[in-house]
């Protein structure tokens, strides 16, 4: 099945007749997605699979009065642009002298050891 946007033009004065709209189409098999359009927001916009057009229209001119098809469009899907990937570039190593990470040998880091004088006896440990 293909994937079908359909504009329908209703008379939707206000917020209530819009949502009343959009519940009934929600209804529908086959919806997917639905939204109000229009610089009158008096355009329904349903996207769907299989979605019974006639039935759909049929069900909004019994609830809502006026409904007439405006459009019917195949929806195409996105088409996804392959990008090129490209071989990473080896990164420059931290290491100070002669690197040896890229040969695939490993340092240990340093231990870094800090030198504290040891606490004068009976001097408080906590703080």
């Amino acid at each position: 099945m293909t994937k079908l946007k359909i504009v329908i033009q209703i008379t939707m004065p206000d917020a209530r007749s819009r949502s009343q709209a959009m519940a009934l189409a929600a209804k529908a098999n086959g919806v997917s997605s639905i939204g109000v359009t229009g610089d009158l927001k008096d355009r329904l916009e349903v996207v769907g699979e299989g979605i019974d057009i006639i039935c759909l229209v049929s069900c909004l001119r019994k609830k809502l009065c006026h409904a007439e098809i405006l459009k019917v469009e195949e929806v195409k899907p996105e088409e996804k642009k392959k990008e090129e990937k490209k071989p990473e570039e080896p990164k420059p190593c931290g290491c100070p002298g002669p690197c040896l990470c890229a040969g695939g040998y490993w340092q240990p880091p340093v231990p870094m050891v800090l030198c504290e004088p040891e606490p004068p006896a009976g001097a408080c440990h906590i703080m």
